[in-house]
């Protein structure tokens, strides 16, 4: 259990502010029971034919993406995930006017699902995908259909999650609206992401403010800047909180 003296420090700043940006990374989805990408058990630790950094790149995808898609769903398509308690709280947040932004590195979608709507997804989302020859857009259930690569039906091109795969940029006005998003709170806080990836995570050295919250299971290199440092999972501590 995380140190209530802390937890009580952190309402205090969400008490005082109207101005809250959340940015979170896979943490704050494996309590919905989606794996975390390097924790021990996470993605990066299991074994596959190739590395799954090799398989989620760009060059991958274009030369094999059968094995792509394979793992695809096996591993990022998971079914029956519902947003939880750290979900729900930020979407509280932002209904009661305290929450301006939630920037996220994950792609599942469930911070929508949850009713938050200021979304800045840095990584895409599965929920979008479209056709790489006559553009049109597909969603989720439509992917789910297919056992292979998923086909257009309209011109029968390969279809392409709205995933960032490695070898890809960040799309600049999500980038941009991140940043605006961050360079003007009051509070930020932190979750449920190690900051080790970057573009994505030099975008917190825009906040400039004096309330900076890290709630991580581990440590960080950025918990010496931090104003609040709570160890402990994301949803057990926002579950703690009360949206006055």
């Amino acid at each position: 259990m995380a140190d209530q003296e802390k937890i009580a420090r952190l309402q205090e700043f969400i008490d005082g502010s109207d101005n809250i940006v959340f940015f979170g990374g896979a943490g704050v989805s494996t309590e919905s029971g989606i794996p975390d990408f390097r924790s021990q058990d996470g993605l990066y630790n299991q074994h596959y034919k190739y590395p799954p950094e090799t398989i989620l790149s760009h060059g991958f995808f274009m030369q094999n993406p059968e094995e792509f898609y394979r793992f695809y769903r096996d591993k990022i398509l998971v079914d029956g995930i519902k947003p939880n308690k750290a979900h729900l709280k930020l979407a509280e947040l932002e209904k009661a006017g305290k929450l301006k932004a939630v920037v996220t590195q994950n792609i599942d979608g469930l911070h929508q699902d949850a009713g938050s709507r200021t979304v800045y997804e840095l990584h895409g989302s599965t929920l979008r995908n479209h056709c790489m020859s006559c553009g049109k857009s597909f969603d989720i259930g439509y992917m789910k259909k297919f056992d292979d690569v998923p086909k257009c039906d309209v011109c029968g091109a390969t279809i392409k999650p709205d995933v960032v795969l490695y070898e890809e940029g960040l799309d600049d006005e999500t980038i941009q609206g991140a940043v605006n998003a961050i360079a003007d709170a009051d509070v930020l806080i932190i979750g449920g992401t190690s900051l080790v990836v970057y573009p994505a995570a030099g975008l917190i050295n825009y906040y400039h403010g004096n309330k900076l919250v890290l709630i991580n299971k581990g440590s960080t290199s950025v918990d010496s800047r931090a104003d609040l440092v709570i160890n402990a999972p994301i949803g057990e501590v926002l579950g703690q909180i009360v949206v006055k």
